[in-house]
């Protein structure tokens, strides 16, 4: 792949856009020990997950692991830009965000699981550093029950950066938040979660790729992690709370080098509540917004 790539032209796009209605089935089995893992990578008190216990809310992404060969993996520990997903040129690849709407049945460890994904829409837009190429994924899951779990899946391509490039202003957090915590991440934290989502993208574990390939200023804080972290906020302060849904938008990247905060406000009927994290400069840098029953 040419990594200098900036722009698409309009026979590349129709091509990409071709991948529009593609899908693909995943079977797996819910299994206890990722759940075990991860409750202690978060350090949560959780009893051992036994037959039948279920699966918290957005930790159903430790499952559906991507599974290439060694040899299909890029430079950047991703797979390479074939399968699925449309080979979208450009170098990096995020997870922009997502919306997850939860139904009546509930995945459980012992559950044999199906994920139908499909491509929803593949876009362009030119930013003022390149163009952006923006995949919506679709994906059920269920159990032999039924439909669990809707989700529908913001990946964003973009080229890399340039030494003039613009710099998007940050956004200030807010700060009448109901409840707070502190996240110290360190390489020993992103490497554990890595793990458990079979995630080799290296921006998330090798400082020295992440900074001198890439640029930044340190290791990148996953989004689903972040994520997670914002629904385990909640979880803590509403243990008998209910997701109905869940949506969350990354605004700017975490790094390692700093600690960063959680937030969170319910609604006066507690029916909705948001949340959202800050950075050490007080910039926000996830927002999210949860439903309850």
């Amino acid at each position: 792949m040419n990594t200098d790539i900036r722009t698409l032209d309009a026979t590349m796009l129709a091509k990409l856009q071709g991948w529009v209605g593609k899908t693909e089935t995943l079977r797996d089995d819910i299994t206890a020990a990722p759940l075990r893992s991860l409750s202690a990578t978060l350090d949560r008190a959780d009893p051992l997950p036994a037959e039948g216990t279920a699966v918290p809310p957005l930790w159903h992404w430790l499952y559906f692991l991507p599974s290439q060969p060694q040899s299909e993996i890029g430079p950047d520990g991703h797979p390479k830009r074939s399968g699925f997903l449309p080979p979208v040129p450009l170098p990096r690849r995020m997870w922009a965000g997502g919306r997850l709407q939860w139904h009546q049945q509930v995945l459980q460890v012992g559950d044999a699981v199906t994920r139908t994904s499909r491509i929803e829409s593949v876009t362009h837009k030119s930013g003022r550093s390149g163009d952006l190429v923006f995949v919506l994924v679709k994906h059920e899951v269920g159990n032999a029950r039924g439909l669990a779990l809707t989700e529908e899946h913001d990946i964003v391509y973009r080229a890399n950066p340039q030494p003039d490039d613009p710099v998007p202003p940050p956004q200030a957090a807010e700060k009448d938040a109901a409840w707070s915590d502190i996240v110290k991440p360190d390489d020993v934290l992103l490497f554990r979660y890595s793990a458990l989502t079979f995630n080799g993208h290296r921006i998330h574990y090798d400082r020295r790729y992440v900074t001198e390939v890439e640029g930044y200023p340190g290791l990148v804080v996953h989004g689903p992690l972040i994520a997670t972290l914002l629904v385990d906020l909640l979880r803590r302060n509403m243990p008998g709370a209910r997701l109905l849904g869940f949506q969350f938008r990354a605004v700017r990247p975490v790094f390692d080098i700093a600690p960063f905060k959680l937030h969170g406000r319910p609604s006066p009927d507690g029916k909705i509540v948001q949340l959202w994290t800050e950075d050490h400069e007080g910039w926000l840098t996830m927002q999210a917004m949860a439903t309850l029953a």
